[in-house]
């Protein structure tokens, strides 16, 4: 990956922290909940009220990944 890539991603994601930082403090504080087999709901409601949602179970490798994205995220 380019540095200048990951450079610019973190630059979006502390304009996204500034425009929206309950969703950090949310992140942060379910980062100690989730556990294999804990299952996440997502919904979305479009701007004309259509509700759209899914969910997954959470697996050991999912939380591997999780612990791969907060390390790289320390990195940067």
């Amino acid at each position: 990956m380019n540095p200048m890539d990951i450079l610019k991603a973190k630059a979006s994601w502390d304009r996204f922290q500034a425009a929206h930082p309950k969703f950090p403090a949310f992140l942060k504080a379910v980062s100690g909940a989730v556990g294999e087999n804990s299952v996440i709901e997502i919904s979305i409601t479009t701007e004309d009220g259509k509700q759209i949602a899914s969910n997954l179970k959470i697996t050991a490798e999912d939380l591997q990944l999780f612990q791969e994205l907060k390390t790289l995220k320390e990195m940067i």
